[in-house]
């Protein structure tokens, strides 16, 4: 991987905040960074105008290139070469699966979901006035 990628996420997410420090710390991707999207609502404000909605998945941005969701983690995992953590070695050979990714991915989301009610947390999109709910 050569160009430079964008990783955005949901911070307030458990899942999604660990699967963030994994990619971070453990998977050896080169010009690869990392984004909070509840830290960064005017980004995660245009990215929902354009039709990505963080609450239905990860997003990545490369090259100008959005892709969201299941895509998103299945492209991830495909481009993660000998990871130094076991956890996200199961995680890539399980979305390096497209089929697998989007098999799996509303499991996920429904995941998020509960764990996010569970913390008191909301999950609803970004609104007009760049507040996340």
């Amino acid at each position: 991987m050569s160009d430079k990628s964008l990783f955005i996420y949901d911070g307030e997410c458990p899942f999604c905040n660990h699967f963030a420090q994994l990619i971070e710390l453990k998977s050896n991707l080169p010009e690869f960074e990392i984004l909070d999207g509840r830290k960064n609502l005017a980004l995660l404000s245009r990215l929902y105008k354009q039709g990505y909605d963080l609450n239905k998945g990860a997003i990545i941005v490369r090259n100008e290139k959005i892709i969201h969701g299941a895509d998103a983690i299945n492209w991830i995992c495909s481009e993660i070469n000998e990871p130094s953590d076991a956890l996200l070695e199961v995680l890539r050979i399980i979305f390096n699966s497209n089929k697998r990714a989007i098999f799996l991915f509303p499991f996920l989301l429904w995941s998020r979901r509960l764990l996010l009610t569970l913390k008191g947390k909301v999950w609803k999109p970004v609104s007009e006035n760049n507040q996340f709910y």
